[in-house]
C-alpha cells in the first residue's frame, strides 16, 4: 500500500454517468478518495453515507471526494441516485487505481481466503502527494476522520 510522502498515482476512469474523470483534473485542489468493496452492501452504504453527511464540511474546505470500487458504472449510478450521494463514484472493473494504489489484498473471511478491496482512504495534497493514509477504515468513522484530520491539518 502506497503511503504518505508518495505521489498519488495517476488514473483516468469512469464515473456513474460513463464520463472520463482523471486525478490529475484535481491538482490544486485537496482530494479526499476512498476505496471500498461493492455497492449496496451494509458496510459501503454506511461509509458512503457518512460521506453524504459530512460532505458540506468537505465543501466548505474545497475538497473534493471520490470514491472508487469495482462496480459498473451502472451499478454506480444506481447506488448514488438510492442514498442522494453528492459526491464521484468512479468505476475501476480492471482494478487500475484499485491495485496502482495497493489496495487490493488478500482478506480473510471465516477462514476463507480470498482477494479483494480493502477499505482504504488516501487524502491527496493540492501537489498531487498523498498527505495522509487511512488504512482497513471503519465505514462509520472514517468520513469524520478525515474531517478532523483536515482541521488540524489547516
Amino acid at each position: 500500500m502506497l503511503e504518505a510522502g508518495m505521489k498519488a498515482p495517476a488514473f483516468t476512469l469512469a464515473d456513474k454517468d460513463g464520463n472520463l474523470v482523471c486525478l490529475q483534473d484535481f491538482l490544486g485542489k485537496k482530494v479526499v478518495l476512498y476505496f471500498y468493496p461493492r455497492d449496496n452492501t451494509p458496510g459501503c452504504t454506511r461509509q458512503a453515507c457518512a460521506f453524504k453527511d459530512a460532505y458540506q464540511g468537505f465543501l466548505d474546505k474545497d475538497v473534493v471526494v471520490i470514491g472508487i470500487s469495482k462496480d459498473s458504472v451502472s451499478s454506480h449510478q444506481k447506488f448514488a441516485e438510492k442514498y442522494e450521494l453528492p459526491f464521484l463514484l468512479l468505476s475501476d472493473p480492471e482494478r487500475q487505481a484499485i491495485e496502482a494504489y495497493g489496495v487490493w489484498q488478500e482478506k480473510k473471511l471465516y477462514g476463507k481466503v480470498s482477494f479483494g478491496v480493502v477499505r482504504s482512504t488516501f487524502v491527496i495534497g493540492e501537489d498531487g502527494t498523498i498527505r495522509k493514509v487511512f488504512s482497513k477504515a471503519k465505514p462509520d468513522s472514517n468520513a469524520g476522520e478525515i474531517l478532523a484530520y483536515l482541521e488540524g491539518e489547516q
